[in-house]
């Protein structure tokens, strides 16, 4: 079972899938670090459909084996748990949330926009892995 988890096409795709990682992580600190360069509708939304984006391509390098649909809602369901662990507002979470990665990863403060951008987010993410492995098939 474990070596065809590491056959090659499970690894090529695993490769994939981190690189997708990095590229949402980068996209996304350069959404948040340039928003004076960027159309405004691009600035307030997109840090977090790429968060969005690096959860569900995590999940997808996690968990290759799995199906589409697995990572999808993998993903809806972390995400939203962390949107939603945001009304918690005990005094040692906001202190870790007051920290930039802590920030970055638990957020501060419930918004429901942020469970909209998530899901935009999470969706456009899997349709274009989706269509990646049409592609592939018709090959």
């Amino acid at each position: 079972m474990w070596t065809s988890l590491w056959s090659a096409p499970y690894t090529n795709a695993r490769f994939a899938y981190v690189v997708a990682v990095f590229a949402a992580i980068e996209l996304g600190l350069g959404s948040r670090a340039f928003t004076d360069h960027l159309p405004i509708f691009v600035a307030e939304h997109f840090g977090d459909v790429l968060w969005a984006s690096m959860i569900y391509f995590g999940f997808r390098a996690c968990f290759t084996h799995k199906k589409i649909f697995f990572a999808l809602w993998c993903s809806i369901a972390f995400c939203f748990a962390i949107e939603f662990s945001q009304l918690y507002q005990a005094v040692w979470i906001n202190q870790i949330r007051g920290t930039t990665l802590g920030a970055l990863v638990l957020g501060k403060g419930f918004l429901v926009e942020d469970l909209v951008r998530y899901s935009a987010g999470i969706a456009v993410s899997s349709l274009f892995d989706l269509a990646c492995l049409w592609r592939k098939r018709s090959s």
